[in-house]
């Protein structure tokens, strides 16, 4: 028996495995915590790109994105997700206390947190998209999820819908071990182009970007 290296088949399950290794790739490169960011970042880069029918090697280029955007994906990273991880926090406290007060603060805390982790989501994409200094990243972060509320419902859907089926459905673990980030970062590259296309040549929305060069 002769299998045929070009056929369809053949190329569907190289590209299975291919995000499968890049899953597992990323999880190590987010055991450190504070790497999480830049892991994010490049996860994004190769997302983007595949998702943009670019194609290109999903392995090799996580690993060339990990190093190039080591320290503005860290960054960012920082910055946007401690915060969220504080209110997220504080949110669990006051829905905790279950009193009227204290589920009004904790609705307003559960929102921001959304808000942020959106902003986190952005900023790590423009990192992966753009070479733009960190304060204009984290800027433009922020401004997206109030220029774009749709698309930014659309982006947390996935991570909240995979959240929770990870509760509801302890074994669903085992299936975001595998492919989980890899190929939700792929669905959040489609919402993430379609923001780009729509906010990249507004002057009025976002300041210019310069796209990585050759990339």
């Amino acid at each position: 028996m002769r299998v045929d290296p070009d056929s369809r088949s053949a190329q569907g399950l190289t590209t299975f495995l291919q995000f499968v290794a890049l899953n597992v790739l990323y999880i190590v490169a987010c055991v450190p915590v504070v790497t999480a960011g830049a892991a994010t970042a490049a996860l994004y880069e190769v997302a983007l790109r595949y998702a943009d029918e670019e194609r290109g090697y999903l392995i090799r280029g996580f690993l060339v994105g990990l190093r190039r955007n080591l320290w503005r994906g860290t960054a960012v990273g920082l910055l946007l997700g401690v915060p969220a991880a504080m209110v997220g926090f504080a949110a669990a406290f006051w829905l905790a206390l279950g009193s009227a007060l204290g589920t009004a603060v904790g609705t307003v805390a559960v929102l921001l947190v959304a808000y942020l982790v959106a902003a986190l989501l952005y900023g790590l994409a423009l990192v992966a998209r753009y070479a733009d200094p960190l304060g204009r990243t984290v800027r433009n972060a922020l401004l997206l999820p109030l220029a774009e509320p749709l698309r930014t419902i659309a982006l947390l859907l996935r991570p909240a819908v995979t959240v929770s089926l990870m509760y509801v459905y302890p074994p669903f673990v085992a299936l975001v071990v595998t492919i989980g980030f890899s190929v939700g970062a792929y669905v959040d590259g489609f919402v993430l182009h379609s923001v780009f296309r729509r906010r990249g040549g507004d002057p009025t929305a976002l300041d210019p970007v310069d796209p990585h060069s050759g990339e």
